[in-house]
């Protein structure tokens, strides 16, 4: 595997630090990596883009899924895992997440994690959409993403590890065989490093979390700009799956013209049994699932942009005016002083919400130890394609991968002696490699995006979107090429040109799949074809910014070594 030679067009770096691992990201996945890797003695630098609590962890409200109740067994939490990959989900990995789930999660409560417990002192469970069993953990009613973070930053800064805060990643460093050597990254304000530097170290390990601004309205915070994909297929990598983008079904909507991050309203809510209805208050998921308002997300994404086209309506509904006001001032704190803070009060009425963009299932491909197509590049995390998921991520899933991955990471690190650290930076490139966008590019990209690639989609509405990104890359090239001239570097616009190259490799990954499936909706290919479509869609960055696409044999992912071919 060779790099394509595209790199962003930034300063030459002007220091750099040496380590073990670097680990690019401070979420669950992140942190935990690291953590493992310093305890086995690897001298290992996080690296994040701004304070280390700063990621989609802390905003993860439902909880962590694994079978640790009684009657429950890792084989039903495999069952309901596979039902909501809609048949894409490598069953090799969905099991290692079940079975070494349990005792991730032990683990993570050992750091000094707490979550909510019974009058017995045995955890307390919730059930949420897709689920057949109560098995969410959760931590102060609905904030376990804040009590992992937490957890984890006070354990990162007890052991001392070494940290470089508000420092946006840029580019993979490698040696001359093409293997991982280190990444340059740009240190926003001050401190001990500004301005460009670099990390050398002969193993990088990418947790940079997803990708939701590319989209107008999501869930995720301003950073998640798909950073970690976009430096990957820059470097060569392999990335799977990324036409499926769960939109979470329930977030607080407020209004047509909201933009950014969004307020969630967690799927425990409808765990607890919160019912979705519309203006009429007519519940409308009797009928279409078995599980009614728990169906996986998909289903009920999909059920509730069907009645908003119907009624022409929107947002729906949440009504949870039966649990009391009690029952929201203990079990979601959070929610509530979200609502009200919009001058919705849940406890008296209820909450209008809609979809909007919330996780990619797809990523950066990895093997079952966190292997990418680059030696000595690994992915954990939303960034990260393990095979997991499939067409549509099962609910709480997410915080448990990075765990379960991380770990197997950190094992597959320190099984081994790491290559030698290359001493020395490879030449940096006298001329701009890849043309910045402007920073008011970013914007049109996201609603170019919400209009042609969101819940709906279509041939036409994907042709149309991508002939507005592609004007806004031949505009930057050709002021780059005809006239030497390139937006200004900096975070705004490294950010633009990142959302760019993952809008790209996401409109033609759905381009190419001509069918609807799990949180891919083809308003053209309805329906479902695993004759023709049980199989991932792989997408490479060629060395002129074309993309090559290719579709697996199988729904099992092929090993890592395996070789991109062009399609």
């Amino acid at each position: 595997m060779t790099g394509t030679g595209i790199r962003l067009h930034a300063p030459a770096p002007g220091w750099a630090i040496d380590a073990d691992v670097v680990v690019v990201g401070s979420g669950v996945a992140g942190l935990t990596a690291a953590l493992r890797c310093e305890a086995a003695g690897l001298r290992t630098v996080v690296v994040t883009k701004a304070r280390l609590d700063a990621g989609s962890t802390r905003w993860a409200q439902g909880g962590v899924a694994a079978a640790l109740g009684e009657g429950d067994t890792p084989e039903q939490h495999l069952a309901d895992t596979l039902v909501a990959g809609a048949g894409l989900c490598d069953e090799e990995a969905v099991r290692i997440l079940v079975t070494e789930g349990p005792d991730a999660v032990r683990r993570l409560i050992a750091t000094g994690a707490h979550f909510d417990e019974a009058a017995d002192g045995a955890l307390q469970l919730t059930r949420e959409g897709g689920h057949h069993r109560r098995r969410i953990a959760h931590a102060g009613g609905d904030a376990t993403g804040a009590e992992i973070s937490r957890a984890l930053v006070e354990a990162v800064r007890a052991r001392a590890l070494r940290t470089i805060e508000n420092a946006l990643v840029l580019d993979l460093l490698t040696d001359a065989g093409g293997r991982a050597a280190g990444v340059t990254l740009h240190v926003m304000g001050e401190g001990q490093h500004d301005g460009v530097g670099a990390v050398h170290a002969p193993a990088v390990v990418l947790a940079t979390g997803g990708m939701g601004q590319v989209f107008s309205a999501t869930t995720n915070p301003s950073v998640s700009t798909g950073d970690g994909v976009a430096l990957a297929l820059r470097a060569g990598a392999e990335v799977s799956d990324l036409e499926f983008v769960q939109f979470h079904p329930t977030v607080l909507f407020l209004g047509p013209d909201a933009e950014g991050q969004q307020p969630l309203v967690s799927e425990a809510v409808r765990g607890e049994g919160a019912l979705l209805v519309d203006a009429d208050g007519v519940r409308f998921m009797l009928g279409q699932h078995e599980l009614a308002e728990l169906a996986p997300r998909d289903i009920v994404a999909k059920a509730i942009t069907r009645r908003m086209l119907e009624q022409g309506a929107e947002h729906m509904y949440l009504d949870a005016r039966h649990f009391g006001a009690e029952m929201w001032r203990t079990r979601f704190p959070t929610i509530l002083a979200a609502c009200r803070a919009h001058g919705i009060d849940p406890v008296t009425e209820p909450i209008p919400v809609a979809p909007a963009a919330h996780y990619a299932s797809g990523g950066v491909r990895t093997d079952p130890r966190g292997r990418t197509t680059v030696p000595g590049l690994y992915a954990c995390g939303e960034v990260a394609c393990t095979g997991v998921h499939g067409a549509n991520r099962l609910a709480s899933n997410s915080l448990l991968e990075g765990l379960v991955y991380a770990e197997r990471i950190a094992a597959d690190l320190t099984a081994a002696p790491l290559p030698a650290r290359v001493p020395h930076l490879p030449p940096h490139p006298e001329r701009p490699a890849h043309p910045l966008l402007p920073p008011e590019s970013r914007t049109a990209l996201q609603r170019i995006m919400t209009e042609g690639a969101g819940v709906l989609r279509s041939a036409d509405s994907l042709r149309r979107a991508g002939d507005r990104l592609q004007a806004l890359h031949d505009e930057a090239r050709e002021a780059l090429h005809e006239h030497g001239k390139t937006a200004e570097p900096g975070v705004d616009t490294w950010e633009a040109t990142n959302l760019l190259c993952v809008a790209r490799v996401l409109l033609a990954a759905a381009a190419q799949r001509e069918e609807t499936r799990g949180c891919h909706w083809r308003e053209d290919r309805p329906d479902r074809d695993d004759t023709a479509w049980r199989r991932h869609i792989v997408v490479t960055l060629n060395p002129d910014r074309t993309l090559a696409v290719r579709t697996t044999e199988a729904a099992d992912f092929p090993p890592t070594s395996a070789q991109p071919q062009e399609q």
